[in-house]
């Protein structure tokens, strides 16, 4: 691999970007960043690009003398997608055109590209709609353009740094703020969660030519029901929370798999080590209670209460 020319990651002040750049950094890569913000986290790119990928001057000249591109930016809200189709169609689908057609254009080695266990499912809303229509977008501009790529289907991305609308960044914060998490569904629901930072660690590797044109599922060695995690969740908050299940599931997210017949198969790749999800519900623990301190935004239970 070579470590000489930077690795331009779009979205790369985000949940998930902002973890693979730490792990390219921490790989040896001068790293570009490229998104509507500058990141939160102090990292050293050797440039950053404030941009949209619709912009397909600003793409253009932050994909120059790149060798890979992460093409992370874009739509990920499942509930988002729905409310506004139009933004995510476009931002996804036409975004990500421009940045194939750049990367053609300055003879980028390999796009590695964001997609979802989504794609697997007839659930996911319009999101889901974008990542399956981007997947063939890519493929056909191998074929087209001898543009290499690896496609990674996240699973259930969790950790530091997460999204607002992070499944458990959403119930621990409902847990601090209010002590009760309220669930739609019966709480059988199965995931298997992997950390953010596992996730990050498993992107990098695929910079390996071994990983080149490959379809590749990230996810986790843990498999549980959403029900034994909301256990284990205020067993934490040592039973001084209360735990609410209410008719109904989200109409857009899988019970147990995501998996239909008819998406090309992809292989699965999980870490050989990695973050127990206990330790990592606590990291997010820490994160959301330092940002409520920074905000002088007290939670009704903190985590000094829940030892006592």
């Amino acid at each position: 691999m070579n470590k000489n020319k930077p690795v331009l990651v779009t979205g790369s002040s985000g949940f998930l970007g902002s973890h693979i750049v730490d792990y390219l950094l921490a790989s040896g890569y001068d790293v570009i960043g490229f998104d509507l913000e500058e990141s939160n986290y102090h990292q050293g790119f050797t440039q950053f690009h404030c941009g949209d990928i619709l912009d397909y001057e600003a793409v253009h000249a932050a994909v120059k003398d790149c060798i890979y591109v992460y093409h992370l930016a874009g739509v990920a809200d499942i509930g988002e997608s729905v409310e506004n189709p139009d933004k995510t169609l476009k931002v996804n689908i036409l975004g990500t055109h421009n940045i194939l057609k750049a990367s053609v254009e300055q003879k980028i080695e390999r796009i590695i590209f964001a997609s979802s266990i989504y794609v697997y499912s007839d659930l996911g809303g319009f999101y889901r709609v974008t990542k399956q229509a981007c997947e063939k977008i890519i493929e056909e501009y191998q074929k087209a353009y001898d543009l290499n790529y690896t496609i990674l289907r996240y699973g259930s991305l969790y950790g530091t740094r997460s999204n607002s609308f992070n499944s458990i960044r959403n119930i621990l914060n409902q847990a601090l703020e209010k002590k009760e998490i309220i669930r739609r569904g019966d709480g059988e629901e199965i995931r298997e969660y992997i950390n953010v930072k596992d996730a990050a660690k498993l992107s990098v590797k695929v910079l390996n030519k071994e990983f080149a044109n490959r379809h590749l599922i990230i996810t986790g060695n843990q498999s549980m029901k959403i029900r034994e995690l909301l256990s284990m969740i205020r067993e934490i908050f040592k039973d001084k929370i209360k735990i609410t299940y209410k008719p109904g599931d989200e109409l857009h997210h899988y019970q147990i798999t995501p998996f239909s017949f008819r998406t090309q198969i992809a292989e699965r790749l999980t870490p050989d080590t990695f973050i127990d999800i206990g330790q990592g519900v606590l990291e997010v623990l820490n994160e959301l209670q330092q940002e409520k301190y920074e905000n002088n935004d007290d939670p009704k239970i903190s985590l000094r209460e829940k030892n006592k």
